[in-house]
């Protein structure tokens, strides 16, 4: 029977064991290279492409840093674009528990980009900053070049892309999955029991201040009864 007993309560340990280690390897982030097609209006008429789309994000601070990578040119231009003059931006669409965009940009090109020749996009960076906890979806949106000193291409999705990155948000105080504060049950005159240094000197001030009144009091107890 003791043997029954210790093997059952090697499995329920061996069990627990195994779902705590289930639970602390479950991803935070999932990330997808999507497709995207792109039709871009440009300066020289409507073009299209279809480039895949990564989009990865780093905790950093209080907030991710996220990065929106191109493997291929979405567009190119009649003529050489120099050294620097070529700077590209976009938009991500967040979803789940979260709405809005999150702007991402590029730095200007390194060299010089020949005429007719696909304009790599390269990375992208921008900063996210979670207002509560949850899921978040990232989703490739509007993408800018911004060349010549205006902007060449505005290109638009007209796929309906997936998202390319799930988000899980934790930690965020007052977050949709942050509990509430010990104690805080709306009424005003319930508070926390506090344990600093000046409350422990209230609170042995009002412990003296009991003993003085109970000496006082014995003290007038055994008067009275001398007087009697």
């Amino acid at each position: 029977m003791p043997n029954r007993r210790r093997t059952a309560a090697a499995l329920t340990a061996a069990a627990a064991v195994a779902g705590a280690t289930v639970l602390a390897g479950a991803p935070a982030a999932h990330a997808v290279v999507v497709d995207v097609n792109y039709a871009c209006e440009t300066k020289i008429g409507p073009k299209s492409a279809v480039s895949p789309v990564d989009i990865k994000a780093v905790k950093s601070g209080s907030g991710y840093t996220v990065t929106m990578s191109f493997d291929k040119g979405v567009s190119d231009s009649p003529v050489e674009l120099p050294k620097g003059v070529m700077t590209p931006r976009a938009e991500l669409v967040l979803g789940g528990d979260a709405s809005g965009t999150v702007k991402v940009t590029g730095t200007p090109n390194t060299a010089a980009i020949p005429p007719d020749t696909p304009i790599r996009i390269g990375t992208l960076t921008g900063t996210f900053t979670p207002k509560k906890n949850g899921k978040v979806t990232f989703t490739a949106g509007t993408l800018t070049v911004h060349a010549l000193g205006m902007d060449a291409a505005v290109c638009t999705p007209k796929n309906n892309p997936k998202p390319s990155l799930e988000l899980q948000v934790t930690g965020v105080s007052g977050g949709s999955d942050t509990p509430p504060p010990a104690g805080d049950g709306g009424g005003s005159d319930e508070q926390l029991p506090k344990t600093g240094p000046l409350d422990s000197a209230l609170a042995l001030g009002t412990l003296g201040g009991t003993v003085l009144l109970t000496g006082a009091a014995g003290v007038l107890w055994l008067t009275r009864r001398t007087a009697r």
